[in-house]
């Protein structure tokens, strides 16, 4: 007995010189500015039939090791970043069916513009666009925007449901039929259809009614990476579909079965919204040769402790350069990506700070997928079953064309040979297809 088939997308690390200095990256830190990786990408995803593409997203340079930034510049560690809206918009002009999400922080956009840059987004895409709600997670990004820092963790959530609240009221302030083009008449737009919003909630405000048009969705679809306990019921709220990174088969099952649960509690179909586990397999043509990868990364977290601290400093918006390597991981908390730190300190239990980075760095995401293609495929069925449902994000640190083959030539079709994956996309818009099955 197999899984009932399962959606894939992918979750792209948004720099834009990907796994520099690594073998089969080309001339990447040449040719970058061009977003030719990222295009290539989206077509390759769209062969295979993946749901989606995501570009994750930050607005800073890394200070978090040293207080400094020299270890993330000269390492090309989450830098340089381009626009994620400019770069979607190339992906979804060379692909056809492929959902393309675009990741907006809620401190950075106001929410009318996002609501326009996603609307118009989903109107060049022929209603394939989406927006990955984030409410970010580091000061330095803060103060990139005239402030001294971000609110409190809690308190961005909490704003958040009043600027999703905007958002999706100016999405509606058109009908779908506003555009009537009576050329008998002279009439383009039909008054009655146009509305403003007038909101004025506790935190922003917006009069509307948007002047971009109509999206092909109605709402393009909302994508929301819900770990902490706020990130979890807004993302059961709201998203369509979910980024989850929580480890283990027994972790993600009762991720799942939480949010679905929200999502019952709030009057949501559960079915309406896709979980999908982020994963960083290793796929090799002999599980010896993908043995060795894994003991080369285990190899290269050994040697480079500094940078997966920092690397983790960037994430949880904390400088852990004078924590003692060797002593137990201490109490640590965090105003930046709290599920993130959370669950470094869960996997640090019983083990020194060295042991724990490099622990936390070399494993594979929600499940550790290391193989050949078709044992990865019939590992990924078992967890589905496991779990119930609904798919995989896939990410790859040693981001190239020759990895992203391994995974769109060598993993899609032993996967699609068990019926697990799509051969072929059911419908033309991107909610559609997550909804197919």
């Amino acid at each position: 007995m197999s899984a009932p088939p399962f959606h894939l997308g992918w979750f792209l690390q948004g720099s834009s010189i990907q796994a520099w200095n690594a073998p089969w990256t080309g001339n990447i830190s040449e040719e970058w500015m061009r977003a030719d990786l990222f295009v290539d990408l989206g077509r390759q995803l769209e062969r295979a039939g993946f749901d989606y593409l995501l570009l994750e997203d930050s607005i800073y340079v890394g200070e978090n090791w040293q207080a400094s930034r020299d270890i993330f510049l000269k390492n090309g560690m989450s830098i340089p970043r381009q626009e994620p809206s400019v770069i979607a918009t190339l992906i979804a002009q060379a692909t056809q069916r492929l959902g393309v999400v675009a990741t907006l922080s809620t401190f950075a956009y106001h929410p009318y513009l996002t609501a326009r840059i996603i609307g118009t987004l989903d109107q060049v895409s022929t209603g394939r666009a989406g927006w990955n709600m984030v409410t970010g997670s580091s000061d330095l990004s803060a103060q990139n925007f005239g402030m001294d820092a971000l609110p409190p963790h809690d308190k961005r959530y909490e704003m958040a449901h009043d600027y999703i609240d905007v958002v999706t009221k100016l999405w509606d302030s058109w009908d779908a039929d506003a555009i009537i083009a009576d050329r008998k008449t002279g009439v383009l737009i039909d008054p009655s259809k146009v509305r403003t919003i007038d909101h004025r909630g506790p935190y922003y405000a917006s009069r509307g009614p948007l002047n971009s048009g109509p999206a092909p969705q109605g709402r393009p679809v909302i994508a929301q990476a819900g770990g902490s306990g706020p990130g979890r019921a807004i993302a059961a709220k709201y998203a369509d579909t979910i980024v989850a990174s929580t480890k283990g088969v027994a972790a993600m099952k009762e991720y799942r079965d939480d949010v679905r649960a929200q999502m019952r509690a709030l009057g949501r179909d559960p079915d309406s919204c896709k979980v999908l586990f982020l994963i960083f397999p290793t796929i090799a043509q002999s599980k010896e040769e993908a043995d060795i990868r894994v003991a080369r990364r285990l190899a290269d977290a050994q040697d480079n402790i500094d940078i997966r601290l920092a690397q983790l400093g960037w994430i949880t918006n904390l400088d852990l350069s004078g924590a003692d390597l060797d002593a137990p991981v201490g109490e640590l908390t965090t105003n930046g990506h709290q599920s993130s730190l959370a669950t470094f300190i869960k996997r640090a239990a019983g083990k020194t700070l060295r042991e724990a980075i490099v622990n936390y760095s070399t494993t594979g995401g929600s499940y550790d997928f290391a193989g050949t293609p078709d044992s990865i495929a019939a590992e990924m069925d078992e967890v589905m079953q496991e779990v119930g449902g609904d798919g995989f994000l896939i990410s790859l640190g040693d981001m190239s064309r020759r990895s992203i083959a391994d995974v769109t030539d060598g993993l899609v079709p032993a996967l699609q040979q068990r019926g697990l994956v799509r051969r072929g996309y059911e419908h033309a818009q991107f909610r559609e297809n997550l909804l197919a099955f």
